[in-house]
């Protein structure tokens, strides 16, 4: 009898499961490659110019995705709106004076100055007799590099040659977190900046910033200056800026020192008001409803160009590709509802604006989260799932894998999640090349999940790889690959389908 009673139940589970994977395959196959075809061949349009930050294209997608949330039947969660007000300013800077030991320099010839976002226009005034430089190895760790050295209200000098692009900026963010009064810094990189057509000032000139909450959170100004200045600068020192630079340790650290130098400067800055939203869409959830899951996208790209004959930058792959997926996967959670098969957990669907301008809209989302983040479990992000990486051309996966950034970073069961899902409904070759911590791409701090990770949100970030059209008006809807897109698609909606409705979240296991 006993063993009759095992049997029995062992069928009865066997056939719930069934019944269960009968259940979310339904769902995941509405994720389909004609439906994205149609989505996409509206976000990726001409009409949409590019859809940068701040730009009406940029306004034209927002619009799209919130009127597709409503059809669905999403919830408008930001006070009845889908739409979440992303303070986004344009400071556009002026160097009026800039003198070192006597002797004055010239803005856009001699330095340029990366973005400084006071909270009014206007001009402030620099000034200081003494520097702070700041010695260094590669290997971002900038907090053993400041060790006890105490730097606010102070001028520091920095040197960046030997920094992969991407730990320059992280080294800069880490050091104006701790509220300098200036950052002067050099590397062989400036002089090439300067002599460009835009004389340092970036992509197009147009950089728009989130806008100073009070007068602590204002942008640090950071003077990027030539050798030759760098030579006037440390004069003092009694060395010039090579035989300073060689003078390191066999790491190449040197210790910060004290430098004495007479500092005057005087910026003058006109800040404007962007224009710029991210779209949430709202699925309420059942009995774990308080706690929520999101999936999120950035809809913005990086507009038009001046050059060549095709002037619209489509960004059909970065990242429409990966906003047609949060789309189908909203449709696909948002028909299981309907039916009575709605999550347990509730669900974020969310478009980020000012990704391509340094994670602006998602950085604002989790500094001032619509859900709190204590409650949010899990953020599964995709940026750029449509078409075949460079390093998969010509090999036998290239129709059949994903780049899987991230996963273990903080949780491991998130990680066990994401692999079980992929082995039981997709089977793609999950690559976890990126999650190397030397690899000088960095990739797992360049999209809107790094956001929620850096507030303890365990992420997946879902990635196709750079090809030869990134960031070029190359990247267009004719180039992708739907299928592979949808499937893609699909394997973050199982994940997220398991999420919503296990017992327990993700535990954080970050060591």
């Amino acid at each position: 009898m006993k063993k009759i009673y095992i049997g029995l139940t062992a069928l009865l589970f066997s056939g719930f499961t069934y019944a269960q994977d009968a259940v979310v395959k339904k769902y995941a196959n509405m994720i389909t490659a004609e439906d994205a075809r149609k989505h996409l061949s509206i976000i990726a349009s001409d009409a949409f110019e590019g859809r940068e930050t701040g730009k009406p294209g940029a306004t034209m997608a927002a619009n799209y995705i919130a009127a597709e949330f409503k059809k669905l039947g999403l919830l408008a969660p930001v006070k009845g709106s889908y739409f979440l007000d992303i303070p986004l300013i344009d400071p556009v800077s002026t160097v009026k004076t800039f003198i070192i030991n006597g002797t004055s320099y010239t803005f856009r010839k001699d330095f340029y100055i990366g973005s400084f976002a006071p909270e009014v226009s206007g001009d402030k005034d620099f000034k200081a007799n003494e520097i702070i430089f700041l010695g260094h190895k590669t290997g971002g760790n900038f907090a053993e590099e400041l060790g006890t050295t105490d730097i606010t209200g102070k001028v520091v000098f920095l040197v960046n040659d030997g920094e992969p692009p991407r730990n320059a900026s992280k080294r800069i963010a880490f050091i104006r977190s701790k509220r300098p009064l200036i950052i002067i810094a050099t590397s062989a990189s400036v002089a090439t900046a300067l002599s460009s057509p835009n004389g340092g000032r970036g992509r197009g000139g147009f950089n728009p910033v989130l806008k100073p909450d009070d007068a602590a959170s204002v942008l640090t100004p950071v003077f990027y200056i030539t050798a030759d200045v760098a030579n006037q600068l440390i004069i003092n020192s009694g060395e010039t800026f090579e035989t300073f630079k060689a003078s390191g340790d066999a790491t190449g650290m040197q210790a910060n020192q004290n430098i004495k130098a007479d500092i005057a400067a005087t910026i003058s800055t006109t800040v404007t008001d962007v224009k710029a939203v991210d779209v949430l869409g709202y699925l309420p959830g059942t009995d774990l409803k308080n706690e929520v899951l999101v999936f999120s996208a950035h809809y913005d790209h990086i507009g038009l160009t001046t050059s060549g004959t095709d002037k619209v930058n489509n960004g059909a792959d970065d990242d429409g590709s990966g906003t047609t997926g949060v789309l189908e996967i909203a449709k696909a959670f948002a028909q299981a509802k309907k039916d009575g098969h709605g999550p347990r957990r509730s669900i974020l669907f969310l478009g980020n604006v000012g990704e391509e301008k340094g994670l602006l809209g998602s950085e604002y989302y989790t500094d001032h989260p619509v859900f709190p983040l204590a409650n949010t479990i899990t953020d599964l992000n995709i940026d750029m799932i449509g078409r075949v990486g460079q390093e998969y051309i010509g090999k036998p996966d290239s129709a059949n894998y994903v780049y899987v950034i991230g996963s273990a970073m903080l949780s491991q069961e998130l990680h066990d999640a994401g692999e079980a899902n992929n082995k039981k409904y997709t089977k793609l070759l999950l690559d976890y090349k990126y999650d190397d911590p030397n690899d000088p791409n960095s990739f797992y701090t360049r999209s809107d999940h790094y956001n929620f990770a850096k507030h303890g949100v365990p992420i997946i970030f879902y990635f196709n790889g750079v090809h030869a059209d990134y960031h070029k008006p190359g990247d267009e809807v004719s180039k992708i690959n739907f299928p592979l897109l949808a499937k893609r698609a699909q394997l973050v909606f199982y994940t997220g389908w398991d999420l919503a409705n296990r017992d327990k979240r993700p535990v954080v296991d970050a060591k």
